[in-house]
C-alpha cells in the first residue's frame, strides 16, 4: 500500500491535487490510519507520533501525488463582538472552560452547545449558527488538541492533568 511520505501544512504547498480526503476533527488527529479519498485512492498514514491534520494540509504520497485534507463540516457557531475587548473577554471565558475554540481574526468558532451559546450571548456576543469546518487551536501544553467539558449536567471536580501543575481547587460548570 502506498504511504504518506510528507505532510505539507496548508499554507506551504501548491500544485495539483490527486484526491481529497474529508475527515472530522477527531479523525484528523491520527498516528496511523488507512485512508480512502473521494476519488477512491487508498493510502496509509503512518507517523511516529499522533499528529493533527488541518483543513487544507497536503499529504504527499511516496510517488509524489498530493491528497488534500478537508475538514468535514460540523454544526458550529461563530461568535462576533462589538470590539476586540469584548471578544477577548468571551475568549477568556471559553478558555476557562477548556472549550475547543477556533480563532479566526475577529471571530471565534466553537461547536454548538446551547449552554455555552447562552453564556456568550449574556456576555454580549452575537452568534451565527452554521455547518462549517472546525479546526480549533491546539492545547496550551503542546498537545495537538483540546478537550472540552461536558455541559449535559452540573458537576464539580478537581483537575490533575499530569503536566506539571494542578488547578488546585474544584470548580463548577453549572
Amino acid at each position: 500500500m502506498i504511504r504518506v511520505a510528507k505532510i505539507h501544512k496548508a499554507e506551504t504547498w501548491t500544485g495539483d491535487v490527486t484526491d481529497r480526503v474529508t475527515l472530522d476533527r477527531e479523525d484528523r488527529y491520527r498516528r496511523r490510519a488507512v485512508l480512502t479519498g473521494a476519488a477512491g485512492l487508498t493510502f496509509l498514514l503512518d507517523e511516529p507520533m499522533a499528529i493533527h491534520l488541518r483543513h487544507g494540509d497536503g499529504l504527499e504520497l511516496e510517488d509524489g501525488r498530493i491528497v488534500e485534507v478537508l475538514a468535514e463540516p460540523e454544526e458550529v457557531v461563530e461568535i462576533h463582538a462589538d470590539d476586540t475587548a469584548h471578544l477577548v473577554k468571551i475568549a477568556w471565558h471559553l478558555g476557562n472552560r477548556h472549550l475547543p475554540t477556533q480563532l479566526m481574526g475577529n471571530t471565534l468558532r466553537i461547536r454548538r452547545d446551547h449552554v455555552i451559546e447562552d453564556m456568550v450571548e449574556k456576555l454580549g456576543g452575537r452568534l451565527t449558527r452554521l455547518s462549517a469546518p472546525f479546526d480549533p487551536e491546539g492545547g496550551a501544553y503542546g498537545h495537538g488538541r483540546t478537550h472540552g467539558h461536558d455541559h449535559g449536567h452540573g458537576h464539580s471536580h478537581d483537575h490533575h492533568h499530569g503536566h506539571g501543575h494542578d488547578h488546585g481547587s474544584g470548580h463548577s460548570h453549572d
